[in-house]
């Protein structure tokens, strides 16, 4: 008689049932034997992602936690994230877990989502497509074309990572064995402070020239060294990035700048040649600059990642303004000119219409950055018409344009005493109340222009244009 077993039902991973201690069973067993501890402290590891390995694991699935997360616990860091990989496939995954969604075309992944905005990100084993060619035809490589543009063909563990980028991302971690799996010898290259790629460095980046930038970021961040045959190949490769989908493109130079290393990140773009085909007028403003203009621009990055690494609010509008300052500086800042405004904007406009254009950059964080470049010219004495000086105080932007102009300040020593006046004013000025459901609205001539939008522009450049240092009195 064939008795036919019962699937577990789907479950809610957000569901308050007691999370075991990671290694419960293991942990006793490795004690009695008298084995080493676990390679991971089972304190680090989220609640969250030990409920997702424990669900599938339960439905038969191997599940490791995977890639940055490891990484970052091996390296004494806190992951900001905290993904897995298994032998599931995703309409699996979906299966096991009412809290998840699919996403993702070239690469399907699930997101199990928890309370507090948690997500986990779920991926399935995988290989990489272009080593069948290869398997294949070894002499295939130096005529094909490897850019991978379909990336859903599922394989075992040590495939999934072998198909990964650097070896100090294939780790994976068995939290039930308190073992890290390592395929790719990507522990011996984290202790060393390597960055290596997987297998061949030409064939890798040629499969994913954005790979050279997630090489920079890690580099930069993690303060490893790139080994030699893997900079070559960077070098080589860098062209190639003007093929790859922009928006990915962007995605990762926006990580660049968020790191808190940005300083670092693009002194290494710039040295890998990566710079001219990434940001052209950065790239050309540092070569007719030279070394005054670079150390400059350089020390400006670098306050923008004291600030994040400090952990302070920092919006991507401001971080490409500093990426841009100095390029696009006011000529009143250097010389005086009364025609500044006019100047200004004849330099900012072909620059963020390029980033735009080639990049794909969000018109909102390009607004967000004119406003801020226009804004230094204002607070340099530059000459507008007349206005309140404490309405542009007020401005949404005034306090992001200050950190700006300080930041440049301590760069170039260029307008340290026009700083001091608008701190000591500033001090004396309270700032607008909070605002939210609970308060009163403020009146219509203190509310925030409605967007950043190009249909906004005219209203938020208002409280910049309309100042004038004259008219307040502080010169």
């Amino acid at each position: 008689m064939n008795i036919e077993i019962p699937k577990p039902a789907p479950v809610d991973a957000r569901d308050n049932e007691p999370v075991p201690t990671p290694l419960d069973s293991a942990s006793a067993a490795l004690a009695l034997e008298g084995l080493p501890p676990a390679d991971i402290d089972p304190a680090k590891l989220d609640a969250a992602a030990l409920k997702v390995l424990r669900h599938l694991r339960r439905n038969g699935h191997q599940a490791y936690l995977v890639g940055g997360c490891v990484r970052d616990l091996l390296l004494g860091r806190q992951p900001k994230d905290f993904d897995v990989a298994t032998s599931a496939l995703p309409e699996q995954v979906r299966a096991t877990f009412r809290n998840c969604r699919l996403i993702g075309r070239r690469f399907r992944l699930a997101h199990i989502y928890f309370k507090g905005q948690k997500v986990i990100e779920v991926a399935t084993f995988r290989k990489n497509p272009v080593e069948e060619v290869l398997a294949e035809d070894p002499g295939a490589a130096a005529d094909t074309d490897l850019l991978i543009s379909e990336d859903n063909v599922f394989g075992t563990a040590e495939e999934d990572a072998r198909r990964r980028d650097f070896t100090i991302n294939g780790l994976f971690y068995d939290v039930g064995l308190g073992e890290v799996i390592d395929y790719v010898n990507g522990r011996a290259d984290l202790d060393a402070g390597l960055m290596r790629t997987i297998g061949t460095p030409e064939i890798r980046l040629r499969e994913d020239p954005v790979r050279i930038l997630r090489a920079v970021r890690f580099s930069a961040k993690l303060g490893l060294t790139v080994e030699p045959e893997t900079w070559a190949a960077m070098q080589k490769q860098s062209p190639e990035l003007a093929r790859c989908a922009p928006a990915r493109v962007l995605e990762e130079t926006l990580r660049l700048l968020r790191s808190g290393a940005s300083r670092r990140a693009v002194e290494l773009l710039r040295e890998v040649g990566a710079l001219p085909v990434l940001l052209p007028s950065v790239a050309a403003f540092l070569y007719r600059g030279g070394p005054v203009e670079a150390e400059r621009l350089y020390r400006i990055l670098g306050s923008m990642d004291e600030r994040i690494l400090s952990g302070l609010p920092t919006d991507d509008s401001l971080l490409l303004a500093a990426l841009l300052l100095r390029i696009v500086r006011a000529p009143s800042v250097e010389g005086g000119d009364d025609t500044g405004e006019a100047s200004a904007l004849t330099t900012i406009e072909p620059v963020l219409t390029e980033l735009t254009r080639t990049a794909r950059l969000p018109r909102r964080i390009a607004e967000g950055a004119r406003l801020l470049l226009l804004a230094q010219g204002a607070l340099h004495g530059e000459r507008r018409k007349r206005g309140s000086p404490t309405r542009f105080m007020r401005s949404p932007h005034f306090a992001d344009a200050l950190i700006l102009m300080a930041a440049n300040v301590q760069a170039s020593g260029e307008g340290i005493e026009a700083l001091n006046r608008w701190r000591a004013r500033e001090s004396e000025i309270a700032p607008p109340g909070p605002r939210g459901p609970r308060h009163a609205p403020r009146e219509a001539s203190e509310l925030p222009p409605p967007g950043l939008g190009v249909e906004a522009l005219p209203a938020a450049l208002s409280s910049v244009e309309s100042f004038t240092f004259e008219s307040s009195g502080l010169l």
